[in-house]
């Protein structure tokens, strides 16, 4: 297997067809092996319904549940330790990164890199990232802070574009233990402490409707739990 793509849905039946076939596109384009896994994260809006619908027909996608919601990281681990690619990327539902997109993260994994994830952050003139300033400020401030506690010089911690080679997910996502929106900094902060390659790049984006997050509560469980991060590798429970 070549590919293994991860996408995480809490209550997705109405954002994920309009992403979801795109994806199937884009990764048959590329004629190499590939895999699927929407992993639904107790979702009641029929997500899991819609998904084996698609999957009657689409023998690489897979459906994975594991009933009740855990959070955004539990759904993402689930699927990266399912997978069999020489290649884990993970991307949201709503697809606000535009899928090839993740040539630029492939690639770069070519080149070298163990990890490669999508920015919003830095400068490209090829790139642009559409958002809003009630989202971009609070982002600006707690990637500060994730700078400052865990993962120095990465611009934007948070977009939910990130790719993987095997040996990187293997030990990343068998580390991991924030099972909700920290998760991206806790496997960036694995992935450093693992001396792995990180190689991070602009990319296209655009802000969907109906994320998830709260701005203020999530924000702050985060910025809790990288102190816990901190914690946890004195402890030593990432060994």
């Amino acid at each position: 297997m070549r590919y293994s793509v991860i996408i995480p849905a809490y209550n997705e039946a109405v954002r994920l067809p309009a992403s979801l076939p795109g994806t199937f596109a884009f990764f048959r384009s590329l004629n190499e092996p590939f895999e699927i896994f929407v992993v639904d994260d107790g979702s009641s809006d029929g997500t899991a319904e819609y998904v084996n619908t698609l999957s009657s027909t689409n023998p690489e996608l897979k459906l994975l549940s594991y009933g009740g919601n855990r959070g955004k990281g539990y759904a993402v681990r689930a699927g990266a330790l399912a997978s069999v690619g020489e290649i884990v990327l993970f991307c949201d539902a709503d697809g606000s990164t535009p899928i090839a997109e993740f040539i630029k993260l492939r690639d770069a994994i070519g080149a070298g890199a163990a990890v490669a994830i999508g920015s919003r952050a830095l400068f490209s003139e090829e790139t642009t990232v559409k958002t809003t300033v009630w989202r971009k400020i609070p982002g600006r401030i707690f990637n500060a802070l994730a700078n400052i506690l865990c993962v120095p010089g990465i611009a934007d911690t948070q977009c939910g574009f990130k790719a993987f080679n095997r040996a990187a997910a293997d030990y990343c996502f068998k580390r991991q233990r924030a099972e909700r929106f920290s998760f991206d900094v806790e496997l960036l902060f694995l992935a450093f402490r693992g001396g792995f390659k990180v190689a991070e790049l602009p990319v296209n984006w655009v802000n969907v409707e109906g994320s998830k997050v709260n701005m203020v509560t999530d924000s702050l469980q985060m910025a809790l739990d990288m102190v816990k991060f901190r914690l946890n590798a004195l402890r030593g429970l990432y060994r």
